[in-house]
């Protein structure tokens, strides 16, 4: 519900107004749907956020931890820096919905699927995503480890450079999402 992007606009103004990073773990299926949402302002809550994020003068880096599903994850994934989960995905519709929608039959949702790219490998070699993480939930410290060491170096390596570049580097970076090159 659009609350929820509320309460996190609010958090990110006050992390760029201490001059604090920001962090975002992704886990949604989707912008939530319906008149109820729409009447709260659910598309005006992801705008604002896909504004202010673009502005942010501070290092933004957001993880997709499970599904990152629609303008639901993107209204919290305007970032400097893009990891996932290996067993997460990343798309503009769900599988079931495409399925739904383009061929009137939810059941052909895996062949849907792997049409639509949605894995984390598939984020990384359309440069979607920054790096991937290993799932190792019998070593649940040692995978937050890894990923916390991650986030540190590059919260200092962006800490380093200039709030024009921070700001250069998040818009080219999603500028260049969905450039189709045929060969």
């Amino acid at each position: 519900m659009p609350e929820g992007y509320r309460k996190a606009y609010r958090l990110m103004k006050q992390a760029e107004k201490f001059n604090r990073p920001v962090v975002c773990f992704v886990d949604t299926a989707g912008a939530a749907c319906g008149e109820e949402a729409e009447a709260r302002g659910q598309g005006q809550a992801i705008a604002q956020n896909l504004v202010l994020m673009q502005g942010l003068k501070v290092p933004v880096i957001s993880i997709i931890i499970g599904e990152g599903g629609s303008g639901g994850a993107l209204g919290i994934a305007v970032a400097n820096r893009v990891y996932m989960l290996k067993n997460s995905v990343y798309s503009v519709i769900s599988a079931e919905g495409c399925a739904e929608i383009l061929l009137k039959d939810v059941s052909r949702a895996c062949e849907i699927a792997e049409s639509l790219k949605i894995t984390s490998e598939d984020m990384i070699s359309m440069s979607v995503s920054d790096g991937v993480f290993d799932e190792d939930f019998d070593n649940f410290d040692s995978m937050c480890g890894n990923i916390s060491e991650r986030l540190f170096a590059d919260i200092q390596e962006l800490s380093a450079i200039s709030k024009d570049e921070l700001l250069a580097q998040r818009y080219a970076r999603f500028r260049k999402i969905g450039i189709f090159n045929e060969n």
